[in-house]
């Protein structure tokens, strides 16, 4: 079996920006509620036309093109998404179409806010199994279909946009193994609630009660699974869910200063199974993180799920 590598990222948000400011307006809340609740001061909100599939599209297409690779040369097709309305057919195979690819396998996975870490260990083991030589991995979310915009305690939180990440096969593997798994018996702290008219509902004490004591341990064994110290990451990328519990997992794990951490929830918001590839594409970008070094990602959300591998910055 041959290893894997991210070779590329790519990101998009929709253009319309939803402030703390326009939140006052709509709902009873305000700037310092939200910010020391959450540390979330904009999100970014999808038009009405604009659907996921467009938004996986525009990211992959920037990963594509960013990774030299032709369309004919993609294996796999996987979006991570727990928004989308369309399942047949799936929003990889509308992705696929626009971006011709013309004969991958592709199918949706839906594992909530761990579904980019979940898709991303699929891709990798797709690749060194030899089944593809090349994986386009996505994560596509339009949450401000599934907000009560009447609810201050949810509105706040959610955004739009997608991130998406060309696997391709290598000599070594600069994908690590993965850490992942769930918890069932606590699945409806994190929900979305009638089907006909899906809403996003969690109990917010219970997740971060969770997220904060639990899984620091986790994200320290995908790391160990690696051969990675804590100390030798270049960065953290976790789930985007709000900045305390960012700050607070990622103090627990007793990281270095010069670790960089991933903050896109400041200017994003929760873009569920979006936030990890949207975050790290962001700073692969703006130079944050070096080509070559080791990057913890970590997500985990609804199930409630985990999922977490180190991987080598493209």
């Amino acid at each position: 079996m041959s290893g894997s590598r991210v070779v590329a990222l790519g990101h998009h948000q929709p253009e319309r920006v939803l402030t703390n400011a326009d939140l006052e307006k709509m709902v009873d809340t305000n700037d310092e509620w939200i910010r020391q609740r959450t540390g979330i001061a904009t999100r970014h909100i999808a038009s009405a036309e604009e659907s996921v599939a467009d938004m996986a599209a525009v990211a992959a297409s920037k990963a594509l093109a960013s990774s030299g690779l032709a369309p004919s040369e993609i294996g796999q097709v996987i979006v991570a998404t727990c928004s989308a309305v369309d399942r047949c057919p799936s929003i990889a195979a509308q992705v696929a179409a626009r971006l011709n690819i013309p004969s991958a396998v592709c199918f949706d996975l839906n594992n909530a806010c761990a579904g980019f870490c979940t898709a991303l260990a699929t891709a990798d083991h797709t690749v060194r199994a030899g089944a593809a030589q090349n994986a386009l991995v996505i994560g596509a979310e339009k949450m401000s279909d599934l907000v009560d915009w009447t609810d201050r305690s949810s509105c706040i939180l959610l955004g739009d946009g997608a991130g998406a990440a060309i696997i391709s096969a290598a000599d070594s593997a600069q994908i690590g193994p993965v850490v992942w798994g769930s918890d069932p018996s606590r699945g409806n702290a994190v929900r979305l609630v009638d089907e006909w008219h899906p809403q996003f509902v969690q109990e917010g004490q219970a997740v971060f009660r969770w997220a904060t004591s639990e899984l620091p341990a986790v994200a320290a064994q995908a790391c160990e699974r690696a051969g990675i110290a804590l100390g030798d990451l270049a960065g953290v990328v976790t789930h985007q869910a709000n900045l305390r519990i960012i700050e607070a997992l990622t103090r627990r794990l007793g990281l270095p200063d010069g670790v960089v951490i991933g903050r896109d929830v400041v200017e994003s918001g929760n873009t569920s199974a979006a936030s990890v590839p949207l975050a790290l594409s962001k700073m692969v970008e703006r130079g944050e993180l070096p080509s070559g070094a080791p990057v913890l990602l970590f997500a985990f959300g609804g199930g409630l799920s985990w999922a977490g591998q180190v991987v080598t910055c493209p």
